[in-house]
């Protein structure tokens, strides 16, 4: 049983093109699709999200989803949206990438539970290795123009007096390479669909055409816009790069971070496609949103859902414990939790001083602390004033003048962090 698709893309702002006649064929029964994935890294980036989300609708919907690895293609590099050549993967590189991919894919598809609209991953490169040059150019290349070819928005853009650089001969065979791609899998797999980025719809509509000249069958194209924030900045990435579903290269609390500083605006759009939550729920958290924007339930709820989905409860439980610490509703047996990644992020352009661990055996005083062995205050003097007043804290707990800094107060056997009011930091490193 198939629910609509186009219809539930259509409301989630999901839906920037489809072929005529795509809606009606989905309706039919059930149907197979495909998304391609650049396999350049041993990550997903939250910039693929989009196209996983589609698969993972088109699952939920009845049909069945086909991710397809570019293991040929990411040898090649695809023009579309970029504006210089990209380097190019060894074998062995793109074999470990495209495992670590599919690990990733799994927390969305259902690879393994033998239904009929199981998902399956396959790599171009498996048909590709054995296709020769000459066997390519006869039986696929003669059935496209190249006045075809050229009338493409990929090509153009890179072929314009604006752009620095021309383009390979590689890269202008891209789109046939990725147009054989859908022949293949719709011979092979009776895939009719192939969904992409709003950029990818002249790529995909060459498969769709060399299906129909070279193999006799109707396929079908469906786009999603490209996302975008409100500030024009680009989607997906951050000071430090782009935003990776691997924990190792961004961590949950960096990721969990991202969603939760996203704007009124872009919550509003991200929480119905990044998300799975029901339109009634969306509706409500967005008219609650409205009334009191200062509480930011958009972003939390969003925040929340995506770390859990990429990542895990337990992930998001200690992101939230991370961001508590800084708005100072957390204790020292919090910061203790926090694994030293999280806390030199959390702490991220703090002032640090180095102590010994030998001061910090035979203790060390308030007054040292904070003025003669780190400079965090101007003097001495200050120091008093200010442990005189309650504002100091160490490990988020208020200390007097008679305090002793010990090894029992060190944050992961390393760190100790002092506080004057509410917001200036400073971190001991212990060496």
């Amino acid at each position: 049983m198939t629910t609509n698709f186009v219809e539930e893309l259509t409301w989630r702002g999901m839906l920037h093109d489809a072929m005529p006649g795509t809606e009606e064929h989905l309706l039919s029964g059930m149907q197979s699709a495909y998304v391609g994935i650049d396999p350049t890294a041993d990550s997903l980036h939250i910039g693929h999200l989009v196209g996983v989300m589609m698969l993972r609708h088109f699952q939920l919907a009845g049909h069945k989803p086909y991710a397809l690895i570019g293991g040929a293609t990411g040898m090649i590099g695809d023009p579309s949206g970029k504006s210089t050549e990209r380097n190019l993967l060894d074998e062995a590189t793109l074999a470990h990438n495209q495992a670590a991919i599919k690990a990733q894919l799994s927390r969305f598809l259902d690879f393994n539970s033998g239904k009929d609209n199981s998902a399956l991953l396959v790599n171009n490169y498996d048909w590709m290795k054995d296709f020769s040059f000459l066997e390519f150019i006869r039986d696929v290349g003669k059935h496209i123009t190249v006045n075809y070819m050229m009338a493409k928005d990929s090509v153009k853009k890179r072929l314009s007096a604006e752009a620095k650089e021309g383009m390979s001969f590689t890269e202008f065979t891209y789109q046939l390479v990725q147009g054989y791609d859908f022949l293949h899998l719709y011979r092979a797999h009776n895939c009719t669909l192939q969904m992409g980025g709003s950029d990818q719809w002249g790529n995909i509509t060459t498969g769709t055409e060399l299906i129909r000249r070279i193999g006799g069958g109707k396929g079908f194209a469906l786009t999603c816009p490209l996302i975008t924030k409100a500030d024009g900045t680009k989607f997906g990435k951050s000071e430090g790069g782009n935003i990776w579903l691997d924990s190792e290269r961004t961590s949950p609390y960096k990721f969990y971070q991202y969603w939760l500083n996203t704007s009124d605006e872009d919550a509003e759009k991200y929480i119905k496609i990044f998300t799975f939550l029901p339109k009634e729920e969306i509706e409500n958290l967005v008219k609650t949103h409205h009334e009191a924007p200062h509480l930011r339930v958009l972003q939390k709820r969003l925040a929340d859902e995506v770390t859990v989905m990429v990542h895990s409860q337990e992930d998001l439980d200690n992101a939230e414990r991370a961001s508590d610490i800084l708005f100072g509703k957390s204790t020292s047996s919090d910061l203790k939790k926090l694994n030293e990644k999280t806390f030199l992020e959390v702490f991220e352009g703090v002032p640090q001083a180095e102590v010994s661990k030998e001061d910090i055996n035979n203790g060390l005083d308030m007054i040292a602390a904070l003025a003669a062995k780190t400079g965090f205050l101007g003097s001495n003097g200050e120091a008093r004033r200010e442990l005189k007043q309650n504002s100091i804290s160490v490990n988020k707990e208020k200390v007097k003048e008679d305090y002793i800094i010990s090894s029992e107060d060190l944050i992961n056997n390393k760190f100790v962090l002092l506080q004057r009011g509410k917001k200036n930091y400073f971190v001991l490193v212990i060496k």
